[in-house]
């Protein structure tokens, strides 16, 4: 048996092998086209445009006061949407374009991928306009128990056990989209569904973002010469992590404990410092890069303004912490990730152009208009608007950027 066939014995590079010429080197369906080669490009795509349109609706039935029906109101619709509707697409598009590079195995390409992209546009269209919340239950559910199921599969086929923490937190996101749906019917406490996802969320932005933060500034600073390098993986970091696990998942279980609120300020301050230690300002002048950084810090602040929150209420507005978290740290991190990972996996320079720049602008103002509109009873709604449209605007710009990068084939090819 030959080397190769021992490293890889997946079927479509065997069928590669043997000359069939259906998929490219790269797993590439050939007949299909561009937009179906990869899962970062329809499902990027997507998540900016659902980004970009579903808040301005939601502020519309904010401060227009008109109603969303069946199978939510509109404070749970829009809370639904921006986690399993823009965050299971960006996950989306990351881990199926991440584990082939982890498994060694070809991505999911053509039909299949379609069908993916089906079954969530399906669960949009069912959250919004579906009469019978079980039926919404059952039609949104079957694109992030999918996922989950082809992310172990990949997991298992290809023997990489470093990681199924990854696929542990995919599946739990699935089960958080669930669990969201049966807190609407009543079934579950209300926020149970979301609180978890905001819980994989954040776990994955501190183990993902902490792989690829150091990982891509190390590289770009061991060319700049004489840059100090950022600081190796070491106990702090594991301290950070296990700290992190501790805390969100004690927020999942006792959301107004004390000592809970403590574990997440310890968690943020922990974060911080393993922020420190990788070198971020030495990066200001490389946008693309930079925004990971700032990305990471929006969730240190968010952890800690969590803790806040419980410890003195009174003083620190849940909600603040909630849109630090949601609109900061993960709209920021995946806007920075998709900008990036849209121009490497398409042969592009990985350089920030002008309007990249002005999205991360747009992005970090409207997340912090957004968490400051609570501190404020008099300004409330002009921040919160002014916020929403900065926030949507920067997804929208992307879309509209990104649409000739993400829509055409590979430069060069």
């Amino acid at each position: 048996m030959s080397y190769a066939a021992t490293r890889d014995r997946s079927a479509p590079r065997t069928a590669v092998r043997s000359g069939d010429l259906s998929k490219d080197s790269r797993g590439r369906v050939r007949a299909m086209p561009p937009i179906l080669h990869y899962g970062f490009r329809p499902f990027f795509f997507l998540a900016a445009l659902h980004a970009g349109l579903a808040i301005p609706l939601w502020l519309g039935v904010y401060l227009g006061g008109f109603g969303i029906g069946e199978p939510f109101d509109g404070l749970h619709w829009h809370a639904h949407e921006m986690l399993f509707g823009y965050l299971g697409a960006v996950i989306a598009g990351f881990i199926l374009t991440a584990i082939p590079n982890w498994t060694g195995r070809f991505p999911l390409s053509g039909l299949p991928l379609a069908a993916f992209v089906g079954l969530w546009l399906a669960g949009r269209v069912a959250c919004l306009l579906s009469p019978d919340p079980w039926l919404a239950m059952t039609v949104d559910m079957a694109f992030p128990a999918a996922l989950a199921f082809v992310v172990w599969r990949e997991v298992m086929a290809g023997k990489n056990w470093k990681n199924a923490p990854v696929a542990v937190m995919i599946a739990l996101f699935a089960c958080a989209s669930g669990a969201d749906h049966l807190g609407g019917a009543g079934f579950l406490d209300h926020d149970i569904g979301q609180r978890l996802a905001l819980a994989v969320a954040a776990m994955l932005i501190a183990l993902i973002g902490g792989r690829i933060v150091p990982s891509f500034t190390r590289n770009w600073l061991a060319k700049q010469a004489g840059r100090s390098l950022p600081a190796q993986f070491g106990t702090l970091d594991k301290a950070a992590l296990a700290t992190t696990g501790v805390a969100m998942t004690g927020w999942l279980v006792v959301p107004a404990s004390t000592l809970v609120g403590v574990l997440l300020c310890a968690a943020g301050a922990l974060l911080a410092a393993r922020l420190y230690r990788w070198r971020g300002l030495a990066t200001f002048g490389e946008p693309i890069l930079f925004v990971l950084h700032i990305g990471y810090g929006w969730l240190s602040a968010a952890l800690v303004l969590l803790g806040l929150a419980m410890l003195w209420p009174e003083t620190v507005p849940q909600s603040a912490a909630l849109h630090a978290l949601t609109a900061g740290a993960i709209g920021t991190m995946t806007l920075g990730v998709m900008t990036r990972a849209s121009l490497g996996h398409t042969g592009r320079a990985i350089v920030a152009d002008r309007y990249i720049v002005a999205m991360y602008g747009m992005v970090s103002a409207g997340s912090l208009l957004r968490v400051a509109a609570p501190f404020f009873d008099q300004g409330y709604l002009p921040l919160l608007a002014s916020g929403g449209a900065l926030w949507a605007g920067a997804f929208l710009l992307f879309a509209v950027r990104y649409a000739p990068i993400l829509w055409t084939r590979r430069a060069g090819v």
